[in-house]
């Protein structure tokens, strides 16, 4: 069975004089998955299933890097505002870790929240194997909010019973809406049963890191659950009433649990005829009658843009083609196809560009060239018939309305996009640097959604 990691992660730390620094190796580690006869070829993060590590907010984080995998890697630290040279694609910003090799990655996570990180090379097979970790940036306001917490990590696997693998990318899924899985985990664990006190103001910390679903989440039992994070930034609480949670996305979810010993809440997907059991939270222990009931984070503080000012960018998500210009430019520039990570065929496109086919360097012209500390405006449109979560590395963004349902204003790393969709996100642009946007549907970013803003 897979080990969960989080009753280590949440135990209590020594105070260190200096910043305590974390070790993280990714190795090949057989394992067997629950109901398969026999092991998986598993890629995980110190042989953990998820591996969470906890930081504190402006405070240093030190992580070195360890890859003892047959082929290069990097850690990318989803959803966190790192510096540019910490970000962790490859060759933008850093080579990749080669074989055998370590990387020291090194910054202080200005915002409290929800995050994880993974590899950002040969991304649909490392996620596909596991290899993801989760962080918590921990914030002092945060602290007698809640009475109890659970880390709640949802991943499909497209394992065979006798633990071999399936395909993980597919011209049929890449094309489409990506290549599922069939075997639904919560923590590595199917159907996991965690327990609450009665009475408990319960702070629920879910992160989607399966590479193509998107449920539609619910909590059934419990009265009045609310959103009180989005990709790890504090809103204002609203209903969670079947929130879309594509990949790359989280939701802290928080609900005062039934006073009543033995009750159960089952965390379902409703994005189906038959609502899917994920996990089941029951009541046990003593009771608690907590005077604070109100569900809510102290409000996120981040750069707000000025919408006045702002300048416009149009983005449009479109289908893509094959480029034939791919090869030759990979061998004109003595780089081949599996360096730069990416697949030969292309299905899909960012205003009509891929990448990189059309570059004449090491990578495309960028989608957009920005000023530092200016304010944008992106309108995104999808002119697809699939939905797209898109991710922007080194910023977080406010989302500001859609063309097709109500969306609470809310903070975001990645958004979901839907067919024929328009949805406006505004932003501050961060420090210099190239820094990614692309489509967190694995298959879809591998296969051409994948493009980048320079900052300068």
């Amino acid at each position: 069975m897979l080990l969960s990691g989080l009753a280590a992660a949440l135990a209590p730390r020594m105070v260190l004089a200096a910043p305590e620094s974390h070790s993280i190796t990714a190795r090949a580690v057989p394992r067997t998955l629950p109901g398969n006869a026999g092991p998986s070829t598993l890629w995980l993060y110190n042989e953990k299933y998820p591996l969470i590590f906890r930081a504190k907010r402006n405070e240093p984080f030190t992580a070195v890097f360890h890859n003892e995998l047959r082929e290069h890697s990097t850690i990318h630290w989803h959803g966190v505002r790192v510096p540019y040279g910490m970000d962790g694609v490859p060759y933008m910003p850093h080579d990749p870790v080669k074989p055998g090799d370590s990387f020291t990655y090194q910054f202080s996570p200005p915002d409290p929240g929800t995050f994880f990180f993974h590899p950002h090379c040969n991304t649909v097979e490392a996620l596909g194997r596991g290899l993801a970790g989760v962080l918590i940036v921990e914030d002092p306001r945060d602290q007698g909010l809640f009475d109890l917490e659970h880390v709640l990590v949802l991943k499909d696997w497209r394992s065979r019973p006798d633990g071999s693998f399936g395909d993980f990318l597919t011209d049929a899924g890449a094309a489409r809406a990506g290549t599922f899985g069939d075997l639904r985990t919560v923590n590595g664990e199917v159907m996991p049963t965690l327990t609450v006190p009665p009475g408990a103001r319960v702070r629920l910390r879910i992160l989607n890191v399966d590479s193509t679903r998107i449920p539609m989440l619910n909590l059934r039992g419990a009265a009045n659950p609310v959103v009180i994070a989005t990709d790890g930034n504090a809103c204002d609480p609203f209903a969670l009433n079947g929130w879309r949670l594509g990949p790359a996305m989280r939701a802290d979810v928080a609900f005062i649990a039934p006073t009543k010993s033995g009750a159960e809440i089952v965390l379902e997907d409703v994005f189906s005829t038959r609502p899917r059991p994920l996990a089941k939270l029951v009541t046990a222990g003593d009771g608690l009658r907590s005077t604070k009931a109100v569900l809510r984070l102290p409000a996120a503080e981040l750069p707000m843009p000025d919408l006045k000012a702002a300048t416009t960018l149009d983005i449009q998500l479109l289908a893509g083609s094959l480029d034939p210009a791919l090869e030759s430019w990979a061998k004109q520039n003595g780089v081949s196809v599996d360096e730069l990570c990416l697949t030969q065929k292309v299905f899909w496109s960012i205003n009509r560009q891929t990448w990189p086919g059309a570059a004449h360097d090491r990578k495309p012209p960028p989608l957009f060239e920005l000023k530092s500390g200016r304010s944008y405006v992106a309108e995104l449109f999808n002119g697809t018939p699939h939905q797209h979560p898109m991710h922007l590395h080194g910023h977080t963004f406010r989302v500001l309305s859609s063309s097709e349902r109500d969306l609470p204003p809310h903070w975001a790393d990645t958004v979901l996009v839907r067919p024929k969709e328009r949805i406006r996100i505004g932003f501050v642009a961060g420090q210099p640097g190239d820094w990614m946007f692309h489509c967190h549907i694995i298959e879809h970013q591998e296969t051409g959604m994948m493009s980048y803003l320079r900052v300068a």
